[in-house]
């Protein structure tokens, strides 16, 4: 969405939220490059109903996604069943082979002009006040909120909250 808006029609977005991400990079790739070699080597015979399935792929995973990590959330879900077979619903051989560009924010000059509303998790790295002078650049409308208690995953951390938030956010009907 963020590049949505810096694109030459800026004027197809009339307000932007953007929930735990900055318009930096700021994951490092070799995370998300081992958990993509981790999904990888997960192995699962054929025929196992789904939820041992998964309970399987959590067991492998864990070695390289520890308990309580908010990717984990995003990581089994993608484990999905075709013809009795476990396969993951993602292109890991594209993703790991464009991670960069995918972890990477390309280099914009001109801002968006509308409203913006940048909503973290307190507990969360990915919009941290070393961010605060590129988001100002690239949305000089921005409002930047956290969330208190919320981790990556704000709207699952602290839902009535998000909700409130956003909602505050948007114009009245």
């Amino acid at each position: 969405t963020h590049l949505l808006c810096l694109c030459p029609q800026p004027d197809l977005v009339e307000r932007l939220i953007s929930v735990d991400i900055s318009p930096v990079s700021t994951a490092p790739v070799s995370e998300f490059s081992a958990y993509i070699s981790a999904m990888k080597s997960v192995k699962i015979p054929d025929g196992l109903p789904r939820s041992a399935a998964r309970q399987l792929a959590d067991d492998q995973l864990r070695p390289v996604v520890q308990v309580g990590n908010p990717w984990m959330v995003f990581l089994l879900p993608a484990l999905v069943e075709v013809e009795g077979r476990h396969i993951w619903r993602v292109n890991l051989e594209a993703i790991s082979h464009h991670l960069a560009d995918i972890m990477n924010f390309p280099v914009f000059h001109k801002p968006y002009p509308g409203p913006t509303l940048f909503l973290g998790g307190s507990n969360s790295p990915y919009i941290s006040s070393k961010d605060y002078p590129e988001i100002q650049r690239l949305f000089p409308k921005a409002d930047v909120q956290y969330i208190e208690g919320a981790g990556h995953i704000v709207h699952q951390d602290k839902f009535e909250e998000f909700m409130t938030a956003v909602l505050n956010f948007l114009p009245p009907p």
